[in-house]
């Protein structure tokens, strides 16, 4: 099931840099980390669902190239994001 809009923007507002930000990197990466912990639970239900499980694949790889370029860039919000989503690395 996808995030609502109202999460989706509690989110926004909890990790973007100004107001009604959404596509900053930060904002991206709390948005597919609560969109994959959705997708795990959904897993652990359906073991045989393939199209999700290549969805939710799919979806942590662009998680990971979102933390690199935050970790390029700037390797203590890396470490902040790392924390505060309960991301372990």
């Amino acid at each position: 099931m996808p995030l609502t809009t109202e999460q989706k923007h509690d989110l926004a507002k909890e990790f973007g840099r100004t107001e009604g930000d959404t596509g900053s990197p930060e904002v991206q990466i709390a948005v597919l980390t609560n969109q994959i912990r959705q997708m795990t639970e959904h897993m652990k239900v359906h073991p045989k669902d393939y199209s999700s499980r290549r969805g939710l694949l799919r979806m942590v790889s662009r998680r990971r190239r979102h933390l690199d370029y935050v970790k390029r860039h700037n390797p203590q919000l890396y470490l902040d994001l790392l924390a505060r989503l309960d991301i372990r690395k």
